[in-house]
């Protein structure tokens, strides 16, 4: 059993969904391992709407994996995120995720050739 900030998870696995788990985050966080606008991540993520990348950049910031700076430049606002170095912790899973998505769909002959290159 683990515990963290009063709550209770029942391995390490639903611990480390915690942190990465939903249809989101772990895609944000790949795209974060360069520090990059809001306006730039926004275009990468084209697909998913403003107001779920909104909520889904407020949770890792909230569980300290993303550091976020605004800029109040005049004008325009300036908004960066990037990977704590806690966050950057994760990388290294994503990956491994990624590449077992990979071979997951080419063992199933249901790969697509994108522009998505992460």
């Amino acid at each position: 059993m683990y515990c963290i900030d009063n709550k209770e998870f029942p391995c390490s696995t639903s611990l480390t969904m915690k942190y990465i788990g939903g249809k989101w985050k772990a895609v944000i966080l790949i795209h974060l391992t360069e520090k990059k606008r809001y306006s730039e991540l926004r275009k990468e993520l084209a697909m998913v709407t403003e107001r779920t990348i909104s909520l889904q950049l407020k949770e890792l910031e909230a569980d300290g994996l993303i550091k976020r700076t605004v800029f109040t430049t005049k004008p325009p606002l300036k908004v960066e995120y990037e990977l704590t170095d806690f966050g950057k912790t994760a990388i290294p899973l994503l990956n491994e995720m990624a590449k077992w998505g990979k071979v997951t769909a080419e063992n199933n002959k249901k790969i697509m050739k994108t522009k998505i290159s992460k």
